[in-house]
């Protein structure tokens, strides 16, 4: 544990929510060189799949997982675990601060594009080599897939045969919130296993012990997820822990007032908006809203006035995450906003 302390770049990783905890034993107890992971997404896909990988990897595993200490297991918190091979798309790998391959990277940090938001063949062909290189001296190889639907046809199809028969030793973990955009032949060659929903009780209980200063704030934001767990905490983090600026945000909308909006991407944007349309169609209807409490939504609006919206938000939804000057982008759909939630019946 000592070396941890030295090298201020190794971290130990969070203990997993208790749900995937339970999961992780119960995979580890499993046969099988490839897994797909999937469910809803926000529901820990990721933190299960990275969990899993790191203990096929350790050297000295337990029924729960990796033992955090060995060389393996330090090697793959500080990202040079030369048995692991991570295929994500690039705007992930960033995020998540996985290496890029050195070309990809002189790419990006000469500003010739983008970083990719779908996994590239280039990548997975990366794979296929990689699976080809005997191990390091370790347990075995292992390569993580996430999300694996970021796969496009010709990705997945480089992966086939790797897939079905991988080289001695060599496993996969897949893990997906969208395992029906798979190809049906990346799911017959994997193992599937469907992710557990915690319960309400379970993930009010994590996520005060992970900053939500109180229960009802917790409520707030596991609603707002639509009841996923990993995903309430993202957006109170997003929302700086203020729940009563979510609660807010129909109202403020409604004014065509952006304010709100300061802090999000433009995918999150559209995001939110699509949450306050849905639960607008849902009052329209006579329905609950989902998402936000009932107080929240200003009034009834037109079903036809929510169903426009909706339109136009899939449309501002291909472009969001590119946004020409995201100040303007929220500010222009607020405006949008306000005139279709100002349509009442």
């Amino acid at each position: 544990m000592a070396e941890y302390a030295e090298n201020p770049t190794l971290q130990e990783s969070k203990p997993l929510a208790p749900w995937l905890a339970r999961q992780l034993e119960h995979l580890l107890l499993q046969k099988g060189h490839a897994w797909l992971i999937s469910g809803p997404s926000g529901l820990g896909q990721y933190s299960l799949g990275e969990s899993l990988a790191k203990a096929w990897l350790c050297e000295n595993p337990s029924t729960k997982g990796a033992c955090g200490v060995c060389s393996s297991c330090r090697g793959f918190v500080s990202r040079t675990n030369p048995d692991l091979f991570v295929l994500m798309p690039e705007i992930m790998m960033i995020e998540h601060e996985w290496p890029l391959d050195e070309k990809v990277q002189k790419e990006l940090d000469d500003k010739k594009r983008k970083p990719s938001q779908e996994i590239k063949v280039e990548a997975a062909r990366a794979l296929v080599g990689f699976s080809q290189i005997s191990r390091s001296g370790g347990v075995g190889k292992v390569a993580w897939i996430h999300p694996a639907d970021r796969m496009n046809s010709v990705t997945a199809n480089t992966l086939l045969k790797t897939l079905e028969e991988p080289p001695e030793g060599f496993r996969f973990v897949l893990t997906s919130g969208a395992a029906h955009e798979l190809l049906p032949t990346i799911r017959s060659r994997c193992q599937n296993y469907t992710i557990e929903w915690p319960s309400k009780a379970e993930s009010i209980g994590w996520l005060t012990q992970e900053g939500i200063k109180s229960e009802a704030d917790a409520q707030v934001w596991l609603r707002a997820s639509g009841g996923r767990a990993e995903d309430a905490l993202l957006w109170a983090q997003v929302f700086k822990h203020n729940a009563k600026s979510w609660v807010d945000l129909p109202r403020a909308l409604a004014k065509g007032d952006s304010g709100l909006l300061n802090e999000l991407s433009g995918s999150q944007t559209v995001n939110v908006m699509q949450k306050v349309c849905h639960d607008m169609m849902c009052l329209s209807q006579g329905a609950e809203p989902k998402f936000f409490p009932l107080e929240a939504l200003s009034a009834k609006a037109q079903l036809s006035a929510m169903t426009e919206w909706s339109k136009a938000l899939l449309v501002s939804a291909q472009s969001a995450d590119h946004p020409f000057n995201l100040g303007l982008m929220h500010e222009a759909l607020a405006s949008q906003a306000k005139g279709f939630l100002n349509q009442m019946a």
